[in-house]
């Protein structure tokens, strides 16, 4: 049994689905897209964050601080969007729930976004930003790498990156629904498109081509489930038992277990995707939270 709050959630994501707003006439379809994006606005209520924007690496980015936040301690997050539309500033809110439950801050970042920038950007700007992080002295272990959906998928294809240049890693990743397959083959894009209000086979095809550019989406850096994750670390992951991408989240696990990591996974049923977004306005997502929360403090327990 879901809570009220869950439905009422699903309910205007649905009410959004079957009509969806009006772009402005004229208006170019992404710049319509993010627009719409940004005016349905955040869902979690704002703890109470500090923020300051910085350049990391070149890209910019958000600090988010709470009371309690262990400045040696960073959660270097990624948010979603299909790597068309979202931005630093929509996940602050969530954020700082996170940061609060995990006694941490969190590095938000604003990486480039296709059609403007295509693949590879998005994974040079993640690189980039945990250079960055290390040469303002954080170190590696302390440092758990995350994301969202698309964001999700960058937080895997960085690891790999930084793993192939011989860069040291971070010590855990946390992938939330993660877009690890841009092929969109999974059986789950069929079973649950009745269930998932937000996400669909077509639409994200059609951003995974805007993202690719003719770039193959084989490549484990555009494809992270198509990559090898030996030597990788910890990997805790969240999905919700409704969404398309439920068996991204279900393979990406199980490779990480193949490969000898330390890996979990929590699916929340009757959930839609990144249902975290609404954490302070939905019992289940305070739940996923405090998960989260309990995980980072185990990874970081002893530094």
């Amino acid at each position: 049994m879901i809570s009220e709050e869950a439905r009422a959630h699903e309910q205007r994501l649905r009410e959004r689905r079957e009509n969806p707003p009006e772009p402005p006439e004229g208006m170019d379809p992404v710049a319509a897209a993010r627009l719409a994006n940004d005016m349905f606005g955040s869902w979690a209520t704002d703890p109470g964050v500090e923020r300051r924007e910085v350049s990391a690496g070149g890209t910019r980015a958000i600090w988010v601080d709470v009371a309690g936040s262990r400045p040696d301690r960073v959660l270097l997050y990624f948010h979603g969007g299909g790597y068309m539309i979202g931005s630093a500033d929509h996940v602050v809110p969530m954020l700082g729930h996170i940061a609060g439950a995990g006694g941490c801050r969190a590095l938000s970042v604003d990486y480039r976004l296709a059609p403007e920038h295509p693949f590879p950007a998005a994974v040079d700007d993640a690189v980039a930003a945990y250079r960055w992080l290390l040469d303002e002295g954080i170190q590696a272990a302390s440092i758990v790498i995350a994301g969202d959906s698309a964001g999700g998928g960058i937080a895997l294809a960085a690891q790999l990156a930084l793993r192939e240049n011989g860069q040291p890693l971070p010590g855990g990743s946390l992938p939330i629904s993660p877009w690890a397959d841009l092929r969109c083959a999974a059986p789950s894009w069929t079973t649950n498109a009745g269930s998932d209000m937000i996400l669909s086979k077509q639409r994200l095809s059609d951003l995974a081509e805007l993202y690719l550019q003719g770039s193959d989406a084989t490549e484990p850096l555009a494809s992270p489930l198509l990559g090898d994750f030996r030597g990788l670390p910890p990997m805790y992951v969240q999905a919700a038992g409704g969404e398309t991408l439920l068996d991204d989240c279900l393979a990406v696990t199980a490779l990480a277990a193949r490969a000898g990591l330390e890996a979990r996974l929590d699916v929340f049923a009757g959930m839609q995707h990144v249902f975290q977004y609404c954490a302070g306005n939905m019992p289940e997502a305070d739940d996923a939270v405090a998960r989260i929360g309990a995980w980072l403090q185990a990874r970081w327990a002893g530094r």
